[in-house]
């Protein structure tokens, strides 16, 4: 038996003093949020602070989990046979420790927007979306099952 073989990611919606959020401009999808996959043994918090700490060179404290996202679009691995599963990430808030900014390989930018303006400047519409998620004001965790290449929710619900 194959065991399928998902990706686990993190994302964070980081608010400074100020009540900022923090935004990466990634080489391939333009401003989103900072987040990437979570490595074998590592924890969803962890892998949240070292991705951020990678990403913005600033340390965070992490708030609440606001959504889960299950992206299920169909990919194969290099090989162009084996399929790869769904990639399922979990997105938190979190409040900015440290406030020295820095860029990596996968942030070209790193700055702070306004809560009002952050949605203009994203780029791709499934991170919009995912955002305009972890900005709502509910006490319940986004769930959204989703596709890319064409983008389309198939179900969202507040659990």
């Amino acid at each position: 038996m194959n065991y399928p073989v998902h990706i686990v990611s993190v994302g964070g919606l980081i608010e400074n003093n100020e009540g900022k959020i923090l935004l990466i401009k990634s080489p391939e999808r333009g401003w989103e949020i900072p987040g990437g996959q979570v490595e074998p043994g590592e924890g969803l918090t962890d892998a949240l602070k070292r991705e951020i700490k990678e990403e913005t060179g600033i340390d965070i404290e992490v708030g609440e989990l606001k959504a889960v996202h299950s992206n299920i679009t169909k990919r194969v691995q290099p090989d162009g046979i084996t399929p790869i599963g769904s990639i399922v990430s979990f997105e938190f808030t979190g409040k900015a420790i440290s406030r020295d900014l820095t860029t990596s390989e996968e942030s070209l930018e790193v700055n702070w927007f306004r809560k009002d303006e952050i949605l203009a400047v994203i780029d791709e519409e499934f991170t919009r979306d995912k955002v305009k998620h972890m900005l709502s004001s509910e006490k319940k965790v986004a769930y959204v099952v989703f596709s890319r290449n064409p983008y389309q929710i198939h179900s969202e619900e507040l659990l």
